[in-house]
This record gives structure tokens, sequence and C-alpha cells, in this order.
């Protein structure tokens, strides 16, 4: 099995993110990661999510998406050039012993201490999945109380050959992010 990584636009509409779940849920994929926020589309949230399974698995769950009414655009970028980051808060432990060797840690990482207590610290990092993970392992030492990270969101890297971007819904959601070839069958025939 691989990771693909998915990337959903929707309407901003209450119920669309418990519907897309739900729809993966009921396909037997378990979702490693799901991020969503708000797109360069006004009314438009973007959902970033990473799934295991194989080619025809991930491929019935995407047409699956592109039925899900409040969903616009589907797209697999697993195996694209891609930018990915993730982001973890981390609470360590530190004594008086071991804060400044934290503090080199952190910055060696390029993370950022972003809140410092008597008996702990708090340490950000933004970067790819193998960086937070060194970093999560190093502070491990320490003694981590508690973290909390998120998944990646990740998009296509510049000059990939996309089209020209349409920052309309309606051209979306008319096409629901398939083929232009594939786009007739989404078409009401003037009704």
């Amino acid at each position: 099995m691989m990771k693909h990584t998915l990337v959903a636009w929707m309407l901003d509409r209450p119920g669309v993110l418990n519907r897309v779940a739900g729809m993966v849920r009921r396909r037997n994929f378990n979702i490693d990661s799901l991020q969503v926020g708000h797109s360069e589309t006004a009314g438009i949230s973007r959902m970033t999510f990473v799934v295991d399974g194989d080619q025809r698995e991930v491929d019935q769950v995407i047409k699956q998406l592109r039925k899900v009414v409040d969903v616009t655009k589907i797209e697999n970028i697993s195996e694209k050039p891609i930018v990915a980051r993730e982001m973890a808060l981390v609470r360590v432990a530190t004594s008086a012993n071991t804060r400044a060797e934290i503090v080199q840690v952190v910055d060696l990482f390029r993370g950022d201490i972003v809140d410092v207590a008597g008996d702990s610290m708090v340490a950000q990092i933004v970067g790819s999945q193998d960086r937070v993970d060194s970093l999560l392992d190093m502070l491990n030492t320490f003694g981590i109380l508690e973290m909390v990270r998120t998944g990646p969101v990740a998009m296509k890297r510049g000059g990939s050959g996309r089209s020209t971007h349409r920052p309309t819904a309606v051209w979306r959601a008319s096409s629901n992010g398939a083929a232009p070839e594939e786009s007739g069958r989404f078409s009401t025939g003037g009704v």
C-alpha cells in the first residue's frame, strides 16, 4: 500500500467536511491526516488529506468524491512535484541545566521557542515530515510533555504545466475537476 496525497476544493457549507470524511471512511480508507482551510477563492475551502491504498482504490475514492455535490474539484497530487509542510507544537520539560541545550536543538532545526515557563518550553517547527520527525526524536530525550502536530498541507510546485486558474466556483463545479471531455456528463442539458 502506498500513501496518497489528495486535495479537494469544496464549498464552505455546514456538514461538507463530515460528508467527505464519511464517504472516505465508508470506502474503508484510513485517513492518516486531514487539513482544511480557506483557499484563494472566497467561499471555497481546500482540504488536504493523506490516505493509504493502491491506485485502483484511490481512483475509486476520487470518483466517489466527485459525486459529493459540494466538492468542486479533487486531485491526486501524490505523483506530482509538490511542496508539503507540517507544523508541530511541542511542550518539552526543562530545567536550568537543559534549557540552553533545548534552545540550541530547536535552532538547529530552524524552529522557534514560542513559550517559556519555569519547568517547560513550547517549541514550534514548520517543515517537511522528516525534519519534524527528527526534531521530535531529539526533543524526546528531554521529555516531551505534550505535542500537537498537523498533517501535511501541500500544493503542486510552480511550472508543473497547470493551466491558468479560473477563480470562479461555478466553473469548477460545472466540471467538478474532471477533464474537459468528461464534463459533458455533469451538464443539465439546458434544464
